[in-house]
């Protein structure tokens, strides 16, 4: 337990910093799962929605700080080469 008023503060701060981060993450982590779905089910139209959010919370994400920019960018790739490929077919 910290002793100074500073410090206590501090605590808090990181619990509520926390809290958000875990919330982004959770959003980042949906808007992957619906985006893969749409990709196994070869729907293009439901893709293309599902990586526009995908792409939007990904970089909002990145631009917190919850994930690095190239994360954000590697995993945009992935999404937008899996999406060419039901487009393709």
């Amino acid at each position: 337990m910290p002793n100074l008023k500073s410090a206590k503060k501090r605590m808090r701060q990181n619990i509520v910093r926390h809290d958000h981060n875990v919330q982004i993450r959770t959003l980042v982590k949906s808007a992957r799962r619906k985006m893969m779905e749409a990709l196994e089910a070869k729907d293009a139209t439901a893709g293309e929605t599902a990586f526009r959010t995908y792409c939007s919370v990904l970089d909002k994400a990145a631009k917190g700080g919850i994930i690095k920019k190239n994360t954000a960018i590697r995993r945009k790739t992935n999404a937008a080469n899996g999406l060419r490929k039901i487009a393709a077919a």
